[in-house]
């Protein structure tokens, strides 16, 4: 698990332009969106390609997003449950 929170920190520093911070800033727990890393909606977008393109996982209940994208806990969570083997 903790290899593909690496993974999911890296993908989400390239696609999402966050060249001022680095995989080791970002806390497993801390929220992505508002206070935390401060994402929005624009890259909630990002976040559903990446998963599409890296782990082959197309989310089918948008409302369920705000949850799953929370943290990197609870997508890389999603991810592990989730991705095609």
């Amino acid at each position: 698990m903790d290899q593909l929170k690496q993974e999911l920190k890296e993908a989400l520093i390239q696609a999402l332009n966050l060249e001022d911070i680095t995989a080791e800033e970002i806390v497993d727990e801390e929220p992505l969106f508002g206070d935390g890393l401060g994402l929005d909606s624009i890259d909630a977008l990002e976040i559903i390609l990446i998963l599409e393109r890296n782990y082959g996982i197309r989310l089918t209940k948008p409302e369920e997003a705000r949850e799953i994208f929370y943290s990197i806990d609870t997508l890389a969570d999603f991810i592990d449950k989730n991705r095609k083997k």
